[in-house]
């Protein structure tokens, strides 16, 4: 896994706008093939000893991969070149884990800070420094002892995602025949090579723009990686218990509950209780009996509730313990102010360092029901029944809830995580897990907040294609942050989270009663083949009102209901239930009994229980008496037992059918393709993106964004840039007189438009700020009299400006936009133009990637889409030019960050294509999403 390094190579020229400082924003822990995790970083001058370290522990043959020679010493000089860089022309990234030995000369081995190891090493160096071509010698060196863990692949997303981020656009390594494993971690990352034999040496050329391959193969690693860390964690066996032994603080009722709740359900847990059980002197000799060999006790998890600085204390003494997690139950971090911030941070530094993921903080704990290995590590004294469900919640509170209502409906789980304040792990990483988790049928996430809506997005659909994902987000929007919880601000509009959920294909639930009655339909019931449904009712007023249930969740009665007395003899309920199960009868039932004055019998349970078992039709019920999953709604078929989930209400069984039939038709529907259009005729996609991003850099070193919403500019630079993306502007012409216009329209050809420069009047006719189809002279010069006179009296400005535009073909106005929002990155928007619209809100929203589905769904969502489809005799709009446009801005925006905002306004849509009359185009420094193209874990 090495790569040969050259120390010797010039320093390219710095170009603005990059800065020299120390990135520390390239700092980032990661997970490893194996669920372990380490720290990468910028390389320092003062990591030269660790280099000379990492370099001398190497093997011969690690030696000669890297050098082309042995050599088992860097000389001085080429030592302190390795280690100074300026991060733009020359970068180098490190990864580092705890040393051996402390920093300092007599620290004290327990909780001393250690030297830190590198284990990793990859370096770019410029080689050409020319606007659009920038090109960079890139080299890697990883460590014996970690060879084959995913380290490389690692590092060339990171290096890559640095050298993208300093204008580097490919990356060219030497790399020698028989270093087979460098040569696999260029051609599997995905990413457009090209490789050639010359001399004994195999020179390999990247293209360092990302790819649909090199995403696909990024989350397919982090997929493994990050399932695999949380398999560490919930298949611990031997778990540590840290905490006060007593004096009444909120830390020591914490540490008496877990042990209250190992003594009343140990599962198949080992709890070691600090103090009690063990010591760290004995955990760092063998542990309890240990046979003094020096090597440690294997302890899997550790449970602790203690204060901050505490907790980072025990975090460093977890040291080869063997050790993979920490669940901290305590609170007391990021929600008491900046200094609980700065502890944090210091616990995931630490934790992760130590190849640790933490759990929390205010975390309830961790559960699981595997058969001989349920682990049982949270403050539940009783854990509910196995079961096929899996739960995340971040707060305790919640996951108490939770928890009880799983019980006391007896639905069963199989997983419970509390990520409390979610420093760590969150819902993403369980997610990842569940996937291929065999004990888990349906994912249940209760989230307060969501850090990373485009992980969220990208994982929760992936997820959702084989397992059901159902979702509760604290407040309607997802606007609601609570205390410990950092969450970047966002100023997307507040249907935003609901199209993030619709994209991902989950399940979105109001409340913990609405996930409940969900889960428990997917739980135990097939999933329906269509939308018909079936009623089955005690009275004609209940079978009218389910009907009108049925109605409203957008599904189709099956013919009029009969109602089926409760009281009805069993020959009779027999054949109502035949009928209604029937081959081809209906794709559901809904089965509601609710006698008045007669007892309630079993017998319409019984028979619905066992033709549901018989036939496999999805079935809900809402009978008096019975909640959950009752075994009165139990029955065998084959050997395998069926139960109908019970209903409190009928509307509660419909709303929960409608929820699942949905998500039903969503995993048998086609998502469409990536949108990747051929970006311009005369030159690849690959030219056409280095040409905008060259533009783009030149344009912010040249002219700074001052405003924090960017720096606008001016339509000759607006095309130039639209142009790389193979968007065309409709030709304008400024002018300040109405010989000016007058001139400008010759050159443009009549008929043309005229209208009003300044924002506030472009678009208004209403207010004398557009004149259209103007065909001669003469008109024109009045109209332009008049516009002026208009302009000067409605505005400030002492010289108005006018537009002369020819005339685009007759169509439909509509607006494309896009925002770069701090949260969820990239937003783009679709509707049509006109007050109407924008005072109704009449838009639809999409976070890039988007796909052609997604895309065809953005424009036949509005509410006014009729209108570009021949609405009331007017010709049909060419709406597949329409979505060419708004494709094509999908992937500017995602190409682009420093895209601020954009507006395309108007996009008149003809019977034949569609005409972009004006851009507004602001660009501001780019901030780095949170979904960037690297794997890194929160920190």
């Amino acid at each position: 896994m090495d790569q040969p390094e050259r120390a010797d190579r010039p320093v390219g020229t710095v170009r603005l706008p990059y800065s020299t400082e120390y990135p520390v924003e390239w700092e980032a822990d990661v997970v490893l093939r194996d669920g372990s995790t380490t720290h990468v970083r910028p390389i320092r001058p003062e990591d030269s000893d660790a280099l000379q370290r990492f370099q001398m522990a190497q093997s011969e043959r690690s030696t000669y991969l890297r050098f082309f020679a042995a050599l088992q010493r860097i000389p001085d000089r080429m030592l302190t070149q390795l280690v100074t860089v300026d991060h733009v022309s020359r970068a180098a990234l490190v990864a580092v884990r705890p040393g051996s030995a402390p920093e300092a000369d007599g620290a004290e081995a327990d909780g001393a800070d250690l030297a830190e190891d590198i284990i990793g090493v990859a370096r770019y160096d410029v080689i050409d420094d020319r606007p659009g071509r920038r090109t960079a010698e890139v080299a890697f060196n990883v460590a014996d002892a970690v060879q084959g863990q995913g380290l490389g692949s690692v590092l060339l997303e990171h290096i890559a995602a640095a050298a993208r981020e300093r204008g580097v656009h490919r990356f060219i390594a030497e790399v020698l025949p028989q270093n087979r494993a460098m040569l696999g971690v260029f051609r599997e990352a995905g990413y457009a090579v090209e490789q050639h034999l010359d001399d004994g040496v195999v020179t390999v050329s990247i293209d360092l723009d990302p790819t649909d391959r090199s995403r696909e193969v990024m989350a397919d690693r982090e997929h493994r990686t990050e399932a695999r860390s949380m398999q560490a964690l919930l298949s611990a066996r031997r778990v540590l218990l840290v905490g006060p032994a007593q004096g009444g603080t909120v830390d020591e009722l914490l540490a008496a509950r877990v042990r209250e709740a190992h003594a009343a359900d140990p599962g198949d847990t080992e709890l070691l209780v600090l103090g009690d059980d063990v010591t760290w002197a004995d955990l760092g000799n063998g542990g309890p009996g240990g046979n003094g060999s020096g090597e440690s006790a294997p302890v899997d998890l550790a449970v602790v509730a203690a204060p901050p600085d505490e907790v980072i204390d025990a975090v460093r003494r977890l040291r080869g313990t063997g050790a993979r997690g920490v669940v901290v139950l305590s609170a007391g971090w990021a929600e008491v102010g900046p200094d609980g911030v700065a502890r944090r941070r210091e616990l995931l530094r630490t934790a992760h360092a130590e190849g640790m993921r933490v759990v929390g903080p205010a975390s309830y704990g961790l559960l699981t029901n595997v058969p001989g290995a349920s682990l049982r590590a949270s403050l539940a004294l009783t854990a509910p029944r196995p079961g096929r469900v899996g739960l995340f919640s971040q707060s305790s509170p919640v996951a108490v809830t939770a928890a009880e209502t799983v019980k006391r409906r007896g639905l069963g789980l199989s997983t419970l995580v509390s990520a409390g304040h979610r420093a760590d792990v969150s819902g993403n990483d369980v997610m990842q897990y569940w996937q291929d988790d065999p004990h888990t049928d349906v994912a249940c996430l209760y989230l307060e907040t969501l850090g990373n809506p485009r992980k969220f997005s990208r994982i929760a659909r992936r997820l959702a294609q084989v397992k059901p994902v159902i979702v509760v987000v604290a407040g309607r929007h997802g606007s609601v942050v609570p205390p410990g919880h950092t969450v970047r601000a966002t100023r997307a509009p507040r249907r935003m989270l609901d199209e993030v959920l619709r994209q991902s294909g989950v399940i979105r639930a109001e409340n913990t009663h609405q996930l409940m009655d969900v889960a428990q339909v997917l739980a135990h019931q097939p999933l329906p083949t269509g939308g018909r449904v079936g009623i089955l009712a005690s009275s004609p007023s209940l079978a009218a009102l389910v009907a009108d249930a049925v109605a409203a969740a957008g599904l189709t009665v099956v013919g009029p209901p009969d109602p089926l007395s409760a009281a009805a003899p069993d020959d009779e309920i027999a054949a109502a239930v035949d009928a209604l199960y029937a081959p081809g009868a209906c794709d559901a039932v809904v089965v509601v009994s609710v006698p008045v004055v007669l007892p309630r019998t079993d017998a319409i349970a019984r028979a619905v229980a066992q033709a549901a078992a018989r036939t496999g039709r999805t079935t809900v019920v809402s009978a008096l008496g019975l909640h959950g999953m009752p075994d009165e709604l139990a029955a065998s078929d084959d050997g395998r037992e069926i139960r109908i989930p019970a209903f409190s209400t009928p509307e509660d069984a419909v709303w929960a059918l409608g929820a699942v039939v949905r998500y039903a038709q969503w995993r048998t529907q086609d998502h469409g393709t990536p949108v990747r259009p051929a970006l311009r005729e005369d030159m690849s996609d690959g030219a056409a993106r280095a040409q905008a991003r060259t533009l783009v850099e030149a344009l912010l070193t040249q002219e700074p964004a001052q405003e924090p919403d960017g720096a606008e500019l001016d339509q000759a630079t607006a095309t130039e840039l639209l142009a790389c993306y193979g968007l065309s502007l409709w030709g304008s012409r400024s002018v300040r007189t109405a010989d000016e216009a007058v001139a400008a329209a010759e050159e443009l050809g009549w008929p043309v438009a005229l209208k009003t420069a300044a924002p506030a009047l472009r678009h208004r006719a209403d207010l004398g700020g557009v004149r259209l189809d103007i065909a001669d002279a003469e008109d024109l010069r009045e109209d332009a009299e008049r516009m002026l006179a208009a302009a000067a009296s409605l505005l400030p400005a002492p010289d108005p400006v006018l537009e002369v535009q020819a005339m685009a073909p007759t169509g439909v106005a509509c607006v494309v936009r896009s925002v770069e929002d701090e949260l969820f990155g990239p937003v783009v928007s679709f509707g049509l133009a006109g007050d109407a619209v924008d005072l109704l809100d009449d838009v639809t929203h999409g976070v890039p990637p988007l796909t052609d589905v997604d895309v065809a769904r953005m424009v036949r969502g509005v509410r006014a889409a009729p209108r570009l489809f021949g609405y009331q005799g007017a010709p049909a709009a060419d709406v597949a030019a329409l979505e060419d446009v708004l494709a094509r801005v999908s992937v500017m925006a995602e190409d682009l960050p420093e895209l601020a905002s954009l507006e395309l306004y108007p996009v008149a849509v003809a019977e034949r294509g569609a005409a972009v009359l004006h851009a507004t185009i602001r660009l501001r420094p780019a901030e780095r999403r949170t979904d960037a193209p690297r794997r890194a874990l929160p920190g």
